[in-house]
């Protein structure tokens, strides 16, 4: 029994605890998220932020350790955060808005702790976590460089009275994902390139990515979307190019 206790103390003692913003947990208003620094990072230069709601069913620290997510923030010098959801969901719709104001605190406590470039802020989510990004661009998304949309759409888009103004939008979904389907996605799509007062839609086909891009937006902006020909995934390597060129910008 003695040597099976040693060797479970000999696990605990050798398993790694990150601090906050080495993808270890921060606390903030009763709750947490997890946040990771770019490696490299001077100390001292203003940091671009990539705000990351994770999916159903996971939490903050599970982010800062996928590869197409932290490796995305990772290849440019971004802040990953990394909200937790209370019971690894998100309360956005009807009248339980408590995770906007959570997510509006993480952003405010980051700034506590490291210097923030707020002009280049950008708002991302997967699956659930995109729908909920979505929800939090509609409400607060004039303050934001942008939103990257993965694999989860928000419904009811024309029923809805965003309070943001021209926003640019980035967004991918699988053909074949039978966990949160696309449906009316297009037409969602649609409502926020409106919403961001674009006038030109150009449609792309392809056998296995299709693309259309909405143009002349409002203050520069722009809307696409990607329709891959895959499920329920983050397509590899579209995260790091999608925020690399709004960084270029």
């Amino acid at each position: 029994m003695k040597y099976i206790l040693a060797a479970l103390l000999a696990m605990t003692l050798s398993t790694p605890v990150f601090a906050c913003g080495q993808g270890g947990q921060c606390e903030v208003a009763e709750r947490s998220y997890a946040a990771k620094l770019p490696s490299g990072w001077d100390g001292d230069s203003a940091l671009p932020v990539l705000l990351h709601f994770h999916g159903w069913g996971r939490q903050g620290k599970g982010v800062t350790r996928n590869r197409r997510i932290a490796g995305a923030a990772q290849a440019n010098g971004v802040l990953l955060l990394a909200p937790d959801g209370i019971g690894k969901s998100w309360n956005f719709w009807g009248d339980d808005r408590r995770d906007i104001a959570f997510a509006e605190d993480v952003l405010a406590d980051a700034a506590t702790r490291w210097p923030i470039d707020r002009d280049r802020v950008f708002i991302s989510g997967f699956s659930y976590g995109s729908a909920m990004a979505w929800f939090f661009a509609c409400e607060q998304g004039d303050r934001y460089a942008g939103i990257f949309g993965i694999a989860g759409t928000l419904r009811g888009m024309d029923r809805l009275d965003c309070a943001t103004g021209p926003l640019t939008m980035r967004h991918v979904h699988g053909a074949k994902d039978t966990v949160m389907r696309l449906h009316g996605g297009m037409d969602a799509v649609d409502e926020w390139a409106a919403l961001s007062g674009c006038d030109e839609r150009i449609d792309t086909p392809g056998p296995k990515k299709a693309i259309t891009i909405w143009q002349g937006c409002a203050e520069g902006r722009d809307v696409r979307i990607e329709r891959h020909s895959g499920g329920h995934i983050i397509p590899k390597g579209w995260l790091r190019d999608q925020l690399a060129d709004l960084l270029d910008r």
